[in-house]
Order: structure tokens, then C-alpha cells, then sequence
């Protein structure tokens, strides 16, 4: 077995505009990376994160990669184990694209390769929502479940935990993140707590919908099946001009468009790799016009989930 490991846990899109805290996918790029080497001295600690602007804790126990290592490492009854960690953020924290996610899912999976694969993806999802939890304060899946398994995922159930891989479309996905801050505790608690039954009704057509495409390769029930009757309405007050965003980028080709996660970033589906890079183009023009900084990517979905490089 290696001593030293470098692994690329992706980015994901959570919610998927109508499947609020149960859908999610994967994407190729952006993510983030973790470099993992074993010492002889038991304990795990942070030794540099680059990409955060000082962001972030080395505190290992309150750092989500190292804290998730820990908790895993005491499962398995291996704290001899020392490791020394190295996480490199190459996308942007707060953005809604599951940033945390990323970095713990790198971790775990960091540490299970270099433990020889002891746990299955499935079995490291339970240490990642903990992650996620002390990240975000709730320990949700749709952002580390797609992370771990790649592709597009449901989350059934979470008591107990049910996780169903769903099919990938043959689309592209277009992401632009404005540089704004919405954090991802701030924007939960505007959520409405009950819903009239009518918006229910409507949100349980949309998922299912949704569902029923990527089962159908329907791409266009996909597309009309991308509306949120529950969550969006208030979140979209914290995105700038978020529907002129979306009006542009249907107008441009987009299969659906929404927030991605708790925003503020914004992501389309488009039909190739063409149309998503016109998508970005135009939506980051919008704002720059509106005085507001932004990133774009233009990806394919991952299906794959973790990448080690060696």
C-alpha cells in the first residue's frame, strides 16, 4: 500500500432546483484536493490548506477533512494510525457547490485507499454527513453522496439512510457562480417550515417528473420538470437578478435552469458542451453589467466520483 495519496473529490449541484435536501449530482470540475501521507506517530493533523484565503481552521478537530478522518479511524479501531494532511481548495467556500462536501469526501476517501479500501463508498457516506454537519449544521447527503459515488443520486430516506444512483443524462451543465455571499445557514432559515398542500402537489409532480426523465432520457420532462414552488421563491432574493439570469439562459439554450444548493450560484443544463459554454458567457456578462464578479464552468457530470492521482 502507498504512504502518501493524493485524491480530487468534485463539485456538486444539490437540490436540482425542485428536489430540495434529495437530489444532487456530481460534477467534473470545479472540486477540491487532498494530499494524505501516513507517519509513524499516531493522530491526524493539518499541515496547509492553500485556496481559502485563511478561511478555514487547521484545528483538526474542527476542520470537516480531518475531523471525518478522525471519526472514521476510531470506527475501525485504527487510532495508531497517523496521517498528515494537505488540502488544496480550488473552488470557492460558501458558493453552493458543496465545498465542504468536496473536501471531506477527499479526505475519507484519502484515507480508506491508504487503509486498503476497508469501508465501501456507500459505508464512508455516513462519515461524510458528519462532516457536513459540523461544516454547515446539518448533516445532509445531496451534495456528499453524489461526491462519493459520482453521478446523479437520490436520497430516499435519510432515518434510515436510502440512497438510489439514478441515470445520468446526456447533458452538460453550466455553472456560474456570482461573488456574492449567501451562507449556507443564513439561506436555510428562510425556508418555510409548512407549505400549502397545492405547492406540495406541485413539488411532488416536478420530483417525480424529474425522476421520470433521466429514467426516460426525456430531456424535455426534464427540463419543465426544473420548477420549485418551495425553496427558490425566497432564495432567489439573494442572487442578483436571478430571474433575468434564468430568462437569459433558457433564451441561450438551457434544458432548466436553478440554484445550484443554497446558491449563490446558478447552473443550466444544456444539450452539449457548446450551448453550456454560451450559457456561462451570458450569464457572466449580466453580471458584470450589474457591477457583480463571477466564475463560470463548463462541465460534463461526473459519474465516476473521487479521482486518485497517486
Amino acid at each position: 500500500m502507498p504512504d502518501s495519496i493524493r485524491v480530487f473529490a468534485p463539485a456538486t449541484v444539490a437540490n436540482v432546483v425542485c428536489g430540495f435536501d434529495v437530489l444532487g449530482f456530481a460534477v467534473e470540475q470545479p472540486g477540491d484536493e487532498v494530499l494524505m501521507t501516513l507517519r509513524p506517530d499516531p493522530g491526524v493533523s493539518i499541515r496547509r490548506i492553500s485556496g481559502d484565503q485563511g478561511r478555514l481552521p487547521l484545528d483538526a478537530d474542527r476542520n470537516t477533512v480531518s475531523a471525518s478522518v478522525q471519526m472514521l479511524l476510531r470506527h475501525l479501531g485504527r487510532e495508531d494510525v497517523g496521517v498528515d494532511i494537505e488540502l488544496h481548495k480550488q473552488m470557492p467556500i460558501g458558493s453552493g457547490l458543496g465545498s465542504s462536501a468536496a473536501s471531506t469526501v477527499a479526505g475519507l476517501w484519502a484515507i480508506n485507499e491508504l487503509l486498503g479500501r476497508p469501508l465501501t463508498a456507500l459505508e464512508l457516506l455516513p462519515f461524510a454527513m458528519q462532516g457536513e454537519e459540523l461544516a454547515c449544521g446539518a448533516g445532509h447527503a445531496d451534495n456528499v453522496a453524489p461526491a462519493l459515488l459520482g453521478g446523479f443520486v437520490l436520497i430516499r430516506s435519510y432515518q434510515p439512510l436510502d440512497v438510489v444512483r439514478l441515470p445520468v443524462p446526456a447533458l452538460h451543465c453550466a455553472i456560474v457562480y456570482p461573488e456574492v455571499e449567501v451562507p449556507t445557514r443564513d439561506a436555510r432559515r428562510l425556508i418555510r417550515r409548512t407549505v400549502p398542500l397545492q405547492d406540495a402537489v406541485t413539488q411532488w409532480g416536478n420530483v417525480a417528473g424529474l425522476v421520470s426523465g433521466l429514467f426516460l432520457g426525456d430531456t424535455a420532462l426534464i427540463g419543465r420538470s426544473m420548477q420549485d414552488v418551495l425553496v427558490e421563491p425566497v432564495r432567489a432574493l439573494l442572487i442578483p437578478d436571478f430571474y433575468q439570469l434564468r430568462e437569459l439562459a433558457l433564451q441561450a439554450g438551457a434544458v432548466g435552469f436553478g440554484i445550484s444548493g443554497s446558491g449563490p450560484s446558478v447552473f443550466a443544463f444544456a444539450p452539449d458542451e457548446a450551448a453550456a459554454a454560451r450559457i456561462v458567457e451570458q450569464l457572466r456578462r449580466h453580471l458584470a453589467g450589474l457591477g457583480v464578479g463571477s466564475r463560470g464552468y463548463v462541465s460534463a457530470i461526473n459519474t465516476r466520483g473521487p479521482k486518485v492521482w497517486g
